[in-house]
């Protein structure tokens, strides 16, 4: 009972002394409510509104449907203007994407001959660029193929392909996009926060005043792990409920409370390999140093961004040591595909394992640290 009080107590002091920081207290507003909100908006890996001008000098039918392909929501309305005025605009921003149809192109390619139509790209709009040239000559490939065929569409085929797409039936990028920026901002917000706490406490000359409290580095481990878990978990629920199924209208599939469960253990992997590497981190500027060298390996190679089928076979078994790679999976089984816990017990169990062996290399380190400051 005596610990049981000790690390209630003390995880109640973690929760005052966040309350006074301002910075960290509107980081964690920003994260789970504003910064949720515009990631629904951003769509990094599909053309979206790119603004285009088009020089048409040929002015012929299959020019008129090349132009009328090309419309929103990939690109803006097209701009009809002449090479002076597209080159001039492509120099001050105004467009991504610069097309221009020859003299005689229609004719040229009833004739049989193959004209070539230039395409110039503003490369510094990386995004845009990579895919829009794809996606240019996809439609005017499509254009000129059934403009010849005199007909809209492919004739018949030996095979049939029905596709259906289950979850998220209209392929909308938004629906993934909010989800996986809660589950990168938990990662983040976790450690962020456990090992800000302990830095602060050594750059304020706190921890003296613990080292001569009748506390254990167990207990006072165990305080900053419960209290800045809760207040990310908090932080979560808020946003899931509030701002993705609320604001945005994004469906979620599965039971959050469930989500919220493994996410709690998640929340204590995170938040003892946020003590760690405030041991070994001086100063927040290292802690900041460090974080970028643990926090992106964790978000880009545990399934988020890309398919860990995609990655080479060693990456996906070294990441399986990593507790973002399970809770990942269990976050988009969960919340995309309404598993229940009979599909994603596999998962809860590696949380608490992995979170069970962070925590006790943490606390190593910790009394380590403390022995050596006594």
């Amino acid at each position: 009972m005596r610990t049981l009080t000790n690390i209630w107590r003390l995880g109640i002091k973690e929760l005052r002394s966040l309350r006074r920081d301002t910075m960290m207290v509107g980081l964690i507003i920003f994260a789970f409510s504003i910064n949720v909100a515009m990631s629904s908006g951003s769509q990094p890996e599909t053309l979206h509104n790119a603004p285009i001008a088009i020089i048409d000098e040929d002015r012929s039918p299959l020019s008129n449907r090349i132009v009328g392909a090309l419309y929103p929501p990939h690109f803006m309305a097209p701009v009809m203007t002449d090479l002076a005025d597209a080159d001039a605009g492509m120099d001050a921003g105004l467009y991504t994407f610069a097309l221009t149809i020859p003299p005689d192109f229609q004719s040229d390619v009833l004739a049989g001959r193959r004209p070539a139509i230039q395409l110039n790209i503003d490369a510094t709009r990386m995004g845009q660029a990579f895919t829009g040239g794809g996606y240019v000559q996809q439609i005017i490939q499509g254009e000129v193929a059934e403009f010849l065929a005199g007909t809209r569409g492919s004739g018949p085929q030996p095979v049939e392909l029905a596709v259906r797409a289950r979850f998220n039936p209209t392929l909308t990028a938004s629906w993934s996009e909010t989800i996986m920026e809660i589950i990168n901002n938990i990662t983040m917000l976790s450690i962020v926060l456990t090992g800000a706490a302990l830095i602060r406490e050594r750059e304020h000359g706190t921890v003296e005043h613990l080292l001569v409290m009748p506390v254990t580095p167990f207990e006072i481990m165990m305080s900053k792990v419960w209290a800045m878990g809760l207040v990310v978990l908090l932080a979560c629920s808020f946003s899931l409920v509030v701002i993705v199924r609320g604001f945005l209208a994004v469906p979620i599939q599965g039971s959050v409370p469930l989500f919220l469960a493994g996410a709690g253990l998640h929340l204590f992997a995170t938040t003892s390999l946020g003590i760690f590497m405030a041991t070994i981190a001086r100063s927040m500027p290292q802690f900041g140093l460090l974080l970028v060298l643990i926090l992106l390996p964790l978000q880009m190679l545990s399934g988020g961004m890309t398919p860990r089928e995609a990655m080479p076979e060693f990456v996906q078994t070294i990441m399986l040591v990593a507790p973002t790679t399970h809770f990942v999976e269990m976050a988009q089984a969960i919340l995309f595909r309404g598993a229940g816990m009979d599909v994603v017990w596999p998962q809860l169990v590696a949380l608490a394992i992995l979170g069970a062996a962070f925590f006790g290399i943490a606390l190593a380190r910790f009394r380590r640290t403390i022995s050596a400051m006594g």
